[in-house]
């Protein structure tokens, strides 16, 4: 179930809730029992380590490939 950030502005507690999607923006009371919150806009961090160990780009000719637009071939 996802978790939800909300920040009560009477007392600026920050907090989370689990709730399911369909929910997400229903209101929520801190735990202080205000009611006066606003939900956060969460950030999702997505990446790895960066090792140094990927293999190098080949120079080589005759490759198809994907990435780019220009790599892929759609340019002309």
């Amino acid at each position: 179930m996802p978790r939800y950030e909300f920040r009560c502005r009477t007392c600026g507690d920050t907090f989370e809730l689990s709730r399911p999607m369909a929910q997400s923006s229903d209101p929520a009371s801190c735990p202080a029992g205000h009611d006066d919150t606003v939900k956060l806009l969460s950030t999702v961090a997505v990446g790895g380590t960066a090792t140094g160990s990927a293999p190098a780009p080949s120079s080589g000719g005759g490759g198809g490939g994907g990435g780019g637009c220009c790599g892929g071939g759609c340019c002309g």
